[in-house]
C-alpha cells in the first residue's frame, strides 16, 4: 500500500506533503475537503470530504490530514511530520533524544503559542478578505510579537534554524505555522531572522512544489 495521506493542500496536509516531497518518499495523495467548505457536504454528488463516512471511517475526528502508513494510521499534522522524520531518518529528523525533544518543543510552541493568532492574521488581515477585520488583526499582531522575538533570538543563536543549526522537520511545522502570519509584513521586518529563515524554508524546492500544487485547488 505504501504512505497515503489524506487532506487537500488548502489545509494542514501541507506539511507533511512537504515533508514526504523532502524525503523522496513516494505517496498517494486522496484529496479530502473540509465538509464546511462545501454546501451540501452530504449530498450524494459532494466529494470526498471530512463529513463523508468514507472518511470518517480513516479518521473519526473529521479533521485532515491522516495518513495510512503501510496499514498505520496517524492523524494529526504535526506528529505525523515528527513520525516520518523519525522513521526515514536523514538530517531532517533528530540525531538523539536531545533533538527530539526541542523538535518537538517547538512544533507544540508553533501550534499552541502562535498558529491560533497566525491563523488570524491570514483570516482578517488582508483587505480582500472574506472575514475582514481590522481590530481583530491588530491583536492578532500584537500577541504575536512576543513569540516573533523568542524565534529570531533563537535562529540568531542558532545558526539560522530552530535546531542542529541545519534545516530539520522542525523547521517545516514552524515554518508552515508562520506563513499564515505573512500577511503581517510588520512582525517580519522587525525580526530579521525570522524573515530570513522563513525566506530560505520558502525557496526549497519541495515546498515549492507542494505550493505549486496547492495553487491548482479551488479556493
Amino acid at each position: 500500500m505504501g504512505l497515503r495521506i489524506y487532506g487537500v493542500l488548502r489545509s494542514r496536509a501541507t506539511r507533511p506533503v512537504w515533508l514526504a516531497k523532502e524525503l523522496g518518499l513516494p505517496f498517494e495523495r486522496v484529496p479530502v475537503i473540509q465538509a464546511y467548505r462545501l454546501e451540501r457536504p452530504d449530498a450524494p454528488d459532494a466529494p470526498l470530504n471530512t463529513a463523508s463516512p468514507a472518511f470518517r471511517a480513516v479518521n473519526p475526528n473529521g479533521l485532515v490530514p491522516t495518513i495510512d502508513d503501510d496499514g498505520f494510521v496517524l492523524h494529526e499534522s504535526l506528529a505525523i511530520t515528527l513520525y516520518l522524520a523519525c522513521k526515514h531518518g536523514g538530517p531532517l529528523a533528530p540525531r538523539d533524544a536531545c533533538e527530539t525533544g526541542l523538535m518537538t518543543m517547538w512544533s507544540l510552541w508553533a501550534a499552541t503559542r502562535c498558529e491560533p493568532h497566525a491563523l488570524t492574521i491570514l483570516q482578517r488581515l488582508p483587505a480582500s478578505a472574506k472575514d475582514h477585520d481590522p481590530a481583530a488583526a491588530r491583536a492578532a499582531v500584537d500577541a504575536l510579537r512576543e513569540p516573533f522575538g523568542v524565534l529570531d533570538a533563537a535562529l540568531r543563536d542558532g545558526g539560522g534554524f530552530a535546531v542542529g543549526a541545519r534545516f530539520t522537520v522542525a523547521d517545516i511545522n514552524l515554518a508552515e505555522v508562520f506563513r499564515y502570519a505573512q500577511p503581517a509584513s510588520g512582525l517580519f521586518d522587525a525580526n530579521p531572522h525570522v524573515q530570513r529563515w522563513l525566506a530560505a524554508c520558502q525557496a526549497r524546492p519541495a515546498f515549492r512544489e507542494m505550493m505549486a500544487e496547492r495553487e491548482t485547488e479551488p479556493l
